[in-house]
């Protein structure tokens, strides 16, 4: 079993809504999860040492979020199985809750092929959930969503981002993630 790590960075808008980074997958063939929205982060590879790293390097090539500097460590979300093509891989996606400390200027690579971010009231109130339409082998299933302003937001990330949303309804703030076994 692999091991993969994504970032789940929020911002602080002063007089605003707070706000979720996402990124949108840069088309590639061999990628399962190729042009989706996702949290930036990826594969760990041999000298990472943790998955603590795996998100902080790949945050950094991904978008030029240097995230020791940048931001602050909120907790950790539960580890995700991944799945692609309605198929389980053997690869667990742990997902790390970052807050940027100040402004960050966002340069993606050839992995992104856009950025956006998404007001976390706005993900809060439901706005937007719905369903999509997915070819199983050659059934239509539902599957749940998030759309805004374009973006779609669905599997993988769509359930990492349910249980972030879960945790900070409960909590009215990003306090609430599990801070145990972090890194």
């Amino acid at each position: 079993m692999r091991l993969a790590s994504v970032a789940a960075v929020l911002r602080e808008r002063p007089g605003g809504d707070d706000e979720l980074l996402f990124i949108k997958r840069a088309v590639h063939p061999l990628d399962p999860w190729s042009g989706q929205m996702a949290f930036p982060g990826g594969r760990m590879e041999p000298g990472d040492g943790s998955a603590f790293h795996t998100v902080i390097r790949e945050t950094l090539e991904e978008v030029g979020i240097d995230l020791e500097r940048d931001a602050r460590l909120v907790g950790r979300l539960d580890d995700v199985q991944a799945m692609a093509r309605g198929r389980t891989v053997p690869l667990v996606i742990r997902p790390f809750v970052f807050c940027l400390t100040g402004p960050a200027r966002i340069r993606p690579n050839e992995e992104v092929d856009d950025v956006g971010w998404i007001p976390v009231p706005w993900l809060l109130s439901g706005q937007g959930r719905g369903t999509m339409d997915y070819d199983w082998h050659g059934v239509t299933v539902q599957l749940p969503c998030v759309r805004y302003q374009g973006y779609l937001v669905w599997g993988l990330t769509y359930r990492m981002l349910s249980s972030l949303l879960d945790l900070l309804d409960l909590s009215s703030g990003p306090a609430g993630t599990n801070q145990e076994s972090v890194p």
